[in-house]
C-alpha cells in the first residue's frame, strides 16, 4: 500500500484544487447577468436562426469523424508492432500485413466511392 501513497496525495490534491477553483470562481465571480451574456456566441458574429430540432447535420461529417477514428485505432496498433517488431517473428508480420490490407482496402472502398470529398 505505501506505494500508492503519492498516488493517492497527488489526486487527493489534484481533486482539492479542481474543487477551490471551482467554489472560488463561483463566490467571486461576476453575477451580473443580461439577454446578450446569455445569448449564444458564434466568434463575434450574430448567431444563425436555428430550427426547433436544430436542424439538420451533414453526415459527411460524421464520415469523416469515423474515418480519422479507423485510422487513429490504426495507429495505436501500429506502433507496438514496430516497437517489438524484432521480437515478434513472421506469424506477427503476417498479421500487421492483412490488417493494414483490410484498411487498405476499406480505405480505397471508401475513397472511390467518394466519401472523403468536401464538394
Amino acid at each position: 500500500m505505501e506505494l500508492y501513497v503519492p498516488v493517492l496525495v497527488l489526486g487527493a490534491i489534484a481533486a482539492g484544487f479542481a474543487v477551490f477553483s471551482v467554489v472560488v470562481s463561483t463566490l467571486t465571480g461576476p453575477k451580473r447577468y443580461n439577454r446578450a451574456r446569455l445569448d449564444s456566441y458564434e466568434c463575434g458574429i450574430e448567431p444563425t436562426p436555428q430550427p426547433v430540432g436544430g436542424g439538420r447535420f451533414p453526415v459527411k461529417y460524421y464520415t469523416i469523424a469515423m474515418t480519422f477514428i479507423v485510422f487513429d485505432v490504426e495507429i495505436m496498433f501500429l506502433v507496438p508492432w514496430a516497437v517489438h517488431f524484432d521480437a515478434l517473428g513472421g506469424f506477427a508480420l503476417l498479421a500487421v500485413f492483412l490488417f493494414l490490407l483490410n484498411l487498405t482496402l476499406a480505405y480505397v472502398y471508401e475513397w472511390r466511392r467518394g466519401g472523403l470529398d468536401w464538394d
